[in-house]
């Protein structure tokens, strides 16, 4: 249940922040949509003239969330594709991205893929009825590569050059002197179906060494490795005879496609294979299908004046074996000059496990070299070939570019625009690694697959999806992609219609699909509104990040931190991001006052430690040991946690590299910007040290997470209680704490004003209590779990207010300070004299009248438009039923409306003394309420409802002696399913939906300052 903040004293978010606005939003400005002008270049706003600037209130459709949009393939309706794209415009969002997904279809027979499939005629004319009516509604339409993921191309069969390939093994053991004579062993694995042929790559014997085995793998020799590929016969048999010492191994390695097909399928006739994403071939496949199948002269045109993305889901690539392509032995030994052969037993995996291993360290070294190579050719045949192919059609590239073992960091900063996931990744710093990525190569945009729980479907609340995404938002992502919406039907599906994951294995699946379907659809554009603000903000201008951490390898979606960072810093205030060896070649990666990438993200300094996917192990490539020279020489401060004094090359080194490596790390250590510590617990002395402190500073940890921007006019700081991750324990708590905040684009000289910019409503607004010390403002910051606050630190006028550089609030005794129409004003809940310290140095005494006690609303009528299934899977019933209740309750706990699901809109009335003037005003506190909820009072809306902290300013909505004050709240459908759809839902518990309270209307009496 949310505490109220301020239980007895009435205080509200605004009232602790002491930056509130009385008056209240209209909806139309609330739900108002931009012109879909680039949001990076919206927040200048030195021109603005309202109390709020456009950009802000209301975001342009280029910055608004988008939503994953599944379709059953090609068999859909372009009359009814036209529709769906004007609900989604309708409801505020910004557009949404194609995406052939059907998991719930169990008979994909229903889905005539021999004419309905993905890439059919009935598919592009869907398409392309989603581009005329997005161009229309001013929408961004995005395309999936292939259907479903991962890509794949119809035409492309398992046998084919451009078809995903893996290396499987088979082996047989022989002890001392023994013969081997017959067929080499076959793989372990039996080929996939629809694979036909399978070649023999190598044949090699090695002898074991039982002292390099581990649980799962067997240790061998190196030295003793032996090539037998030569003198295998033409009828595919081999006699060998092993030594007359030790146990031996006779190792079989053979290719051949892997048949994987994108999930969930057939999708289309003929069906779509995965395609080879480390060979030019397996790109070219993509390209010639897109280019001579799909891409019609009207389709062309209308991508191209679209300007969306072509968008690559996460790279699962599924194989008994090694992901392999042709090249790659060439590829390794160009990259090594050695050959990849004699190494390959420490490479080849059996259900994604080692099979070999040879001595430990020798093996990392392996490995490393072999998985970098691999990367190397992910990255400039699959990745960097697509974003370029995509270019030329006018389009981006947007990918989630992790699954393998890739550096996808890296890949971050090729694509136009990287994406997460909330569901996939383990926490905040899977999302750092691709956000170091984006900025270092100066894009705006990280993108995050949004809101998938598992089990969750038709159950997924909004305050759910916004407490998990707070957290991203801190951690570098900037635009959201909800997990999604459904296209309305196929055969088969039952209400309240298709959809893509729900049923899932005989249940209710995962992920949400939102749309009219959904009560809460009523109240959505107050989530896409606040969704686009956020957005907009964390857009302009330019990320900034305190430090830059050096990852050797640059894995993405593992859920491993940094040390002292992830458990210490952040929680402090620090901000970090990852940096793997290829971003420091790039054009950005210079430093200039003693900041990296002074344009970019400026970081303050490189945190450099062992590289945690290989034991912790403190390794450097000489090329990146001499980029950190450099850069050090230059001025950026370095800190470097472990045996940095004794370094070992990541892969295995040529003659004399491990010498030059620890020649370039001593130079380095030499230097007085540079600094090594051995306890992780020393990493923030060394930086104090060093003289770097955090933008975000405050005395005690906490679970408050920032981010920061900087425009010409600006600096933007986005402030969330959130979490890690999802799965975090214990539930965050409330905070109530001062904060200060570095105003970097302070003017010598000039006076910093601090603007509250408030998500929910669109008001931008002074506040009224901080302090300030040569341009760092500190204030006081109170949210409860998952809420969020943004600070906006410029000059004075910066947001049209009028307030202008006049004095502020120090210190009061009253419970909050606000400017209201040009006056400084004081509140309090109850009546007195208070003292209020000026930042002029005045101090002022204020009366504030009689203020009536805290109200608890006690009857209520509840009008509840109760939803059923209609006659079609597409229709919903709706039963009217009223209520009266004495006591609050979720409807789970009242009897008419156990399983009940739709709208209710609870009425009461509240009586106000006849001593209530315009001195007077009051906030009301929902209490516990699900899902989403509006507030009228009197006829009249109130602003919008904080999804996390259900309070709100009512104060200019009341008037003396009788009140009418209505919530109307969005109750999910899964009670109304665990009885319409027992087979699927019905092991669900009845969930605990309504208006719970308690309910209170708090009033406080307010006064002029002075």
């Amino acid at each position: 249940m949310p505490v109220p903040v301020g239980q007895g004293d009435g205080m509200s978010r605004r009232a602790v922040l002491a930056a509130g606005a009385t008056a209240g939003i209209a909806a139309g400005i609330v739900a108002a949509l931009g012109s879909g002008t680039a949001a990076a270049a919206a927040p200048s706003v030195s021109g603005a003239t309202g109390p709020a600037a456009d950009w802000f209130a209301a975001p342009a459709r280029s910055v608004r969330p988008k939503f994953r949009w599944w379709w059953p393939d090609g068999l859909v309706n372009p009359d009814e594709i036209a529709r769906e794209v004007d609900q989604i415009a309708d409801a505020g969002f910004g557009g949404a991205e194609i995406a052939a997904v059907h998991h719930s279809v169990k008979d994909k027979s229903v889905l005539d893929t021999a004419h309905h499939g993905w890439g059919s005629r009935p598919w592009r004319d869907g398409v392309e009825a989603a581009l005329r009516r997005a161009a229309r509604r001013g929408l961004t339409i995005d395309l999936t590569l292939g259907p479903s993921w991962p890509v794949a191309v119809p035409g492309v069969t398992p046998d084919d050059e451009a078809a995903a390939k893996e290396l499987v093994h088979g082996r047989a053991s022989l002890s001392a002197g023994a013969t081997f004579q017959g067929p080499v062993p076959p793989p372990v694995h039996a080929p996939a179906a629809g694979v036909t042929r399978q070649r023999l790559f190598a044949v090699q014997a090695a002898r074991v060494e039982p002292a390099y085995s581990t649980r799962k793998e067997t240790g061998l020799d190196l030295a003793s490795v032996r090539d037998l590929t030569s003198t295998v016969a033409e009828d595919g048999t081999l006699t060998w005879t092993a030594p007359d010492a030790g146990e031996w191994t006779l190792i079989s390695y053979w290719t051949r496609g892997s048949g994987q097909q994108p999930e969930s399928g057939p999708h289309s006739a003929p069906a779509a294979y995965v395609v080879d994403h480390l060979d030019p071939a397996g790109t070219a496949a993509v390209t010639r299908y897109w280019e001579q199948d799909l891409l019609t002269p009207g389709l062309r045109s209308l991508l191209k004046a679209a300007g969306g993305a072509f968008f690559e889901d996460s790279v699962e690539l599924e194989t008994d074996g090694l992901v392999w392509t042709p090249s790659l032995p060439d590829a390794f030994a160009k990259h090594t000059g050695r050959p990849l052969l004699p190494h390959l037993p420490a490479l080849v995996l059996s259900n994604s496990n080692q099979v070999f291993a040879f001595e430990a360290q020798l093996t990392r070294q392996i490995r490393h070299d072999f998985w970098e190579t691999f990367s190397e050719l992910f990255n400039r045949h699959h990745v960097r070939a697509l974003r370029d192919w995509a270019h030329s059609l006018g389009m981006t590239l947007r990918a989630q570019p992790y699954g393998l073992q890739t550096d996808a960091i890296e890949s971050a900063a090729i694509l136009d625009i990287p994406e997460g996931e909330s569901l996939g990744f383990k926490n905040l710093d899977d999302f750092r690694c691709l956000a170091g990525g984006r900025d270092m190569a100066g894009h705006t945009v990280l993108s995050c697959e949004s809101g998938a729980y598992n089990g969750s479907a038709y159950s997924t609340t909004w305050d759910r999806f916004l407490r998990t995404m707070g957290g991203a938002y801190a951690a570098g992502v900037n635009q959201t992609v909800v997990h999604g919406f459904s296209y309305a039907t196929v055969p088969g599906a039952s209400w309240p219609g298709f959809a893509a994951f729900s049923p899932y294995n005989g249940g209710p699946g995962y992920g949400e699909s939102w749309g009219p379907r959904q009560p809460s659809w009523h109240h959505v554009a107050d989530i896409a509104a606040y969704l686009g603000r956020v957005h907009g903000v964390l857009q302009s201008g330019t990320a900034r990040a305190d430090v830059a951490v050096f990852r050797q390898t640059g894995y993405a979606a593992t859920g491993i931190g940094a040390s002292w960072f992830t458990a210490t810093g952040v929680p402090l205030g620090w901000t970090h991001q990852f940096l793997s060896g290829p971003l420091l070649d790039l054009p950005n990666a210079t430093v200039s006052g003693g900041r990296l990438a002074p344009d970019g993200p400026a970081y303050k300094a490189l945190f450099v430690e062992g590289d945690f996917f290989y034991s912790s192990t403190p390794t450097l490539a000489t090329a990146d040991a001499r980029r950190l020279l450099t850069l050090a020489g230059a001025g950026l401060p370095i800190v470097l946690l472990g045996a940095f004094d004794q370094p070992l090359t990541p892969g295995v080194p040529d003659d004399g590299e491990n010498d030059r490596l620890r020649d370039l790390l001593t130079r380095l250590l030499a230097l007085p910007n540079v600094t090594r510590v051995t306890d992780k617990a020393a990493v923030g002395d060394a930086l104090t040290g060093l003289g770097v402190v955090p933008d975000v500073r405050h005395a005690t940890a906490s679970t408050l997470l920032n981010a920061h921007r900087v425009t010409r006019d600006a600096d933007f700081y986005y402030l969330c209680n959130g979490k890690h991750a999802e799965t975090v324990k214990p539930p965050v708590a409330a905070i109530d704490h001062q904060v200060t905040l570095r105003h970097t684009r302070r003017t010598r000289g000039g006076t910093t004003i601090p603007y509250l910019l408030d998500p929910w409503t669109g008001e931008a607004t002074r506040i009224a209590r901080y302090t300030e010390d040569d341009g760092d403002v500190t204030v006081r910051v109170a949210l409860q779990p998952g809420q969020v606050m943004i600070v906006a630190l410029g000059r004075p006028g910066l947001f049209g207010d009028r307030n202008g550089a006049r004095p502020h609030v120090v210190d009061t005794d009253a419970s909050e300070a606000l400017f209201d129409r040009g006056s400084l004003t004081i509140r309090s809940t109850e009546a007195g004299t208070r003292t209020t310290r000026l930042s002029s140095g005045r101090t002022v005494t204020t009366a504030i009248p009689s203020v009536p006690a805290p109200i608890t609303a006690g009857r209520w009528q509840l009008d509840v438009d109760d939803w059923y299934p209609g006659s079609a899977p597409t229709r919903t019933d709706h039963v009217h039923r009223t209520l009266t209740l004495d006591t609050l309750l979720p409807w789970s706990a009242i009897p008419e409306l156990a399983d009940s699901a739709g709208i209710g809109r609870y009425r009461t009335t509240i009586d106000l003394p006849s001593g209530w003037t315009s001195a007077h005003g009051a906030h009301l506190e929902l209490g516990q309420v699900s899902d989403t909820a509006r507030v009228t009072v009197n006829g009249t809306g109130a602003p919008v409802v904080d999804r996390l902290h259900p309070v709100v300013d009512v104060g200019p909505l009341l008037r003396r002696g009788r009140n009418v004050i209505e919530v109307e709240v969005a109750v999910p459908l899964v009670n109304r399913l665990r009885v319409a759809q027992p087979a699927v839902f019905g092991a669900v518990a009845r969930q605990d939906f309504g208006l719970v309270g308690p309910v209170r209307l708090v009033p406080y009496g307010q006064a002029t300052v002075g």
